[in-house]
């Protein structure tokens, strides 16, 4: 999994220690266990463990053996009794208990208090955080925030914004399209725009990759979403967080793929397709136009309709409601 140093992006708010936590969740905490006393400097998930964290658990029978330096917020009593979790606190709502630790630690764009400073180059404004190649075309009225980095020969053109993202070589990024903006993550326990996750991921785009215009491409919530090498995507095509798109896609206009989805190297979708949430899509795999895939998709796989299914099925259900209209 692609590691990047979160601090680029989103600068520490306030120093919080693991016996610090039940102070800012009070009201939330049912029970807790702090074992080792250290400061907190980033955020894990289950893909990547990293040291001196928060780890927010919530999924059940998930085998984990961590080291001292991960403190657990967890609302499930298996992960509090588990002796192999020496720094753990049990909540009675983990995404409220997420939302006021992320807010505490960090500066991030959806808070008042997020400051970054740019200067005004060729009609756009890049932030003086940023690192750019010096062969890099930008165009006009774009804007590059605090931490993003972009590689030789990439073409940014005419009013894009681009923040919390780490992008490649000889990346083409069309008008109108804004890439690391935040994810639609909420819980519906919790419906309401004060409810929302703040998102401290980010958007890899790798080499070669072209983009059309108006895409949004939404930052990870606490890892990156993912468009890997030689990928093509079209005009009008949202990409939600945490998803990962494998090499060689041709994605077509008008796409929305829903969060946490991985879809496989070389894989074409028509225009309008949609693709729910947490959801794997094999390699080789060809979609066609205004299909709604709602399952995991096999390798090599040609689907069509909705539910998707194969094209062959699909076919045959077709000709067999046309002959009973008959």
């Amino acid at each position: 999994m692609f590691s990047f140093k979160r601090d680029n992006f989103y600068p520490i708010n306030r120093n919080i220690s693991s016996i610090n936590i039940k102070e800012i969740i009070s009201d939330l905490i049912i029970k807790d266990r702090c074992e080792n006393i250290f400061f907190l400097s980033d955020v894990s998930t289950l893909d990547i463990l990293r040291p001196k964290s928060l780890l927010f658990l919530n999924k059940s029978n998930f085998k984990l053996n961590l080291n001292n330096q991960i403190h657990v917020i967890t609302d499930k009593d298996e992960y509090f009794d588990n002796p192999l979790f020496p720094n753990v606190t049990m909540v009675n709502n983990i995404d409220k208990a997420y939302n006021e630790l992320i807010n505490k630690m960090y500066f991030h764009s959806d808070s008042l208090i997020f400051k970054d400073e740019f200067l005004s180059i060729n009609n756009s404004f890049i932030s003086k955080f940023s690192f750019i190649e010096n062969d890099v075309s930008i165009g006009n009225n774009c804007n590059i925030g605090m931490g993003v980095k972009i590689g030789k020969g990439s073409i940014i053109k005419n009013n894009v914004s681009i923040s919390n993202s780490i992008i490649g070589e000889n990346v083409i990024i069309s008008e109108n399209t804004t890439i690391g903006s935040s994810g639609f993550g909420f819980s519906l326990d919790s419906l309401g725009s004060n409810n929302i996750h703040p998102h401290i991921g980010i958007v890899n785009i790798k080499d070669n990759v072209r983009i059309g215009a108006n895409c949004t491409i939404d930052r990870g919530k606490i890892d990156i979403t993912l468009i890997s090498e030689n990928s093509m995507l079209d005009n009008h095509i949202h990409v939600a967080h945490n998803v990962h798109i494998g090499k060689n896609a041709c994605i077509a206009a008008q796409c929305g793929i829903s969060g946490s989805t991985k879809i496989g190297n070389n894989v074409i979708m028509g225009g309008q397709v949609g693709i729910a949430g947490h959801i794997n899509i094999g390699n080789n795999v060809v979609i066609a136009a205004k299909s709604g895939v709602t399952k995991n998709i096999d390798d090599n796989s040609n689907v069509a309709g909705f539910p998707a299914t194969d094209i062959k099925e699909w076919r045959l259900k077709i000709i067999k409601e046309r002959r009973k209209k008959w």
